[in-house]
């Protein structure tokens, strides 16, 4: 019984990390396709983004089955019951870069504006959080989760450049103002990307310690 639910635990952990790399490859193609204009590799992750939606009730289900038949607890509860938090907010990664995907749409029909350079950059760097995040979970390290927490400020900092930068445009050229409102939505997007990977790298502390971090829970003196 002990050996079934290991491996049931183990293939839960190895559903999460596809999930969670096919999370990462649909913001990147998103992003290729806001880059070369590309309306055909736009297209396609609409449907990479159904692939995701499935993984994410499949999940769903071995867990509600786990914590049905299996009843875990201590480490083992926290895993399962993050493990519907994380699926989660690797689903909404899928949905930021269908958004990604609909403004790519739209700015290809029109002449480009700048070239991008802190646009990618902020997907560079949420994609490389929700790697580390995932990394951690795969190694229940909470230290390294704690490190991600930290990393956030970079790419709200790029995204109040990019902002700053777009109203200037728009307020020299009206005529570029749709173009601009896209690149702002597509900044957004890339924020909450990493938003949801500070998200994972929270969940990653609870399953390894106990602790709740989300809200600076810590900092608050104990009831």
């Amino acid at each position: 019984m002990e050996r079934h639910f290991d491996e049931e635990l183990n293939e839960l952990k190895t559903r999460l990390l596809l999930m969670g790399g096919r999370a990462e490859a649909i913001v990147h193609k998103a992003i290729d396709a806001l880059k070369t204009r590309d309306d055909v590799l736009a297209e396609e992750i609409f449907a990479d983004d159904k692939a995701i939606d499935g993984l994410e009730i499949e999940i769903d289900a071995r867990v509600i089955r786990l914590l049905a038949l299996r009843q875990p607890v201590g480490s083992d509860l926290r895993f399962v019951t993050s493990a519907l938090k994380i699926v989660g907010d690797l689903e909404r990664v899928g949905d930021h870069a269908v958004n990604i995907a609909q403004s790519a749409l739209k700015l290809s029909r029109e002449r480009e504006l700048k070239p991008l350079v802190d646009v990618p950059r902020m997907a560079v760097l949420s994609t490389r959080m929700l790697t580390e995040a995932l990394d951690a979970f795969v190694r229940n390290d909470a230290a390294a989760a704690r490190r991600i927490l930290t990393e956030d400020d970079e790419v709200d900092a790029l995204k109040r450049h990019l902002y700053d930068e777009l109203l200037a445009y728009m307020i020299e050229n009206p005529s570029a103002i749709a173009r601009a409102l896209e690149l702002i939505l597509v900044s957004r997007n890339l924020e909450r990307v990493a938003d949801l990977a500070t998200n994972v790298a929270e969940e990653v502390v609870f399953i390894a310690e106990a602790r709740v971090v989300k809200h600076h829970m810590e900092e608050r003196p104990a009831p």
